[in-house]
């Protein structure tokens, strides 16, 4: 299989040799019955491993043409178990405009562990090549960037952390494998949060770890195992049905989003627009030179303070105001004061993540409704 929308379909979902069944049915089951100690159908108990899970991870590993795939319970989960493969002592450099959640986790859970973090602009190669110490194990980044939308250079990075014995992992989670499969351009481990588009209905917490380092999928496999933080068998359900309309829903998110982009680059009550579909986006080019689609996250800086922000966020009737993104509905939300929250304040003024900035997960709703929702909540 080659076409991403096939795989989607069909990897992993082979019709159920018992009863025939085209959706293969969810294996609740905590444990296995062995026909002798030690002797079972290639599952004992489902920490260890789970039919549907291992259906689902097999589905995660084809859409981002990798050998080995593993599902936890959170997205944070597998950037922890990632983590977790390194020694007390080691380095990892960071994107400085990372998710909030990650910051948290490397700065107040994993630091305690005696792991080092530090965090720059990795958008800046000059930068990257001065923050790279001798100690460096991975690199971590996301792109595109949450909230500011911000393009790293997956290759040039990748070819750099090889020339360095450094491995390079990647956040796909805005872009998705539909958009974007860091593997193919020198990535060593690709980290998603299933929450949002993979899963895509608002509905699970999930997360994935995805790589073709047999060393590492080793390690990672048996923290998933010996840690035990999961997916359970019927979130992996969920998980692997909503990924079937993966590709289909990507195209209408970024349709929609490249659409109110540029209505909102032309509306009087917006300063900036952070979207790199757009050609005034600075990263446009390289964007379009390592991604297939620029996903539904848009992020916009609105002409005021505050307060005003405030009251457009309270004013959409579509765009409803919550956390997280990804799903078939539109979400708004406020990085300082919602997903954000976490970094210093003083952190979150030197990224730009101001009173003034909002983030959008554009839906699959008719763009025509939820530009007009937009412009009714600016005026």
């Amino acid at each position: 299989m080659k076409g991403i929308s096939t795989k989607a379909v069909h990897v992993g979902q082979d019709p159920d040799p018992s009863f025939g069944d085209v959706i293969p049915p969810i294996h609740l089951s905590s444990t296995f019955a062995q026909s002798a100690p030690g002797e079972h159908r290639g599952f004992d108990y489902s920490r260890a491993g789970n039919p549907t899970r291992a259906r689902y991870e097999a589905c995660l590993a084809a859409l981002e043409n990798g050998d080995h795939a593993f599902a936890f319970a959170s997205g944070l989960a597998a950037s922890d178990a990632v983590i977790r493969t390194l020694q007390p002592g080691d380095h990892v450099l960071c994107s400085y405009d990372v998710y909030g959640g990650t910051f948290r986790l490397f700065e107040r859970i994993l630091k305690n562990q005696n792991i080092e973090f530090s965090f720059t602009d990795l958008t800046d190669f000059a930068a990257l090549e001065h923050a790279v110490q001798s100690n460096t194990r991975f690199i971590w980044i996301e792109t595109p960037t949450n909230p500011l939308l911000k393009i790293v250079d997956i290759r040039t990075t990748a070819e750099f952390a090889k020339s360095r014995s450094i491995k390079l992992a990647v956040d796909n989670t805005f872009a998705t494998p539909v958009f974007q499969r860091p593997l193919e351009l020198g990535a060593a481990v690709v980290i998603h949060s299933v929450t949002k588009y993979l899963n895509g209905h608002s509905d699970i917490i999930g997360g994935a770890v995805i790589c073709n380092d047999a060393e590492l999928a080793e390690q990672v496999g048996f923290i998933q195992f010996a840690a035990g933080a999961v997916q359970a068998p019927f979130d992996c359900y969920l998980a692997h049905r909503g990924i079937k309309t993966l590709a289909v829903r990507m195209q209408c998110h970024q349709a929609s989003a490249l659409q109110i982009a540029e209505f909102l680059e032309g509306h009087a009550k917006v300063e900036t627009v952070l979207y790199p579909g757009l050609p005034s986006h600075p990263q446009h080019e390289l964007a379009s030179a390592q991604m297939d689609g620029y996903s539904g996250m848009l992020s916009f800086y609105l002409k005021g303070d505050l307060d005003d922000a405030t009251q457009v966020l309270k004013d959409t009737r579509l765009f409803s105001l919550a956390e997280s993104l990804g799903g078939v509905e539109s979400l708004i939300e406020h990085p300082a004061i919602m997903t954000h929250a976490s970094l210093p304040a003083e952190v979150r003024e030197s990224l730009g993540i101001a009173d003034s900035l909002i983030r959008l997960s554009v839906g699959i709703e008719d763009v025509d409704d939820l530009i007009e929702d937009l412009d009714r909540a600016l005026g």
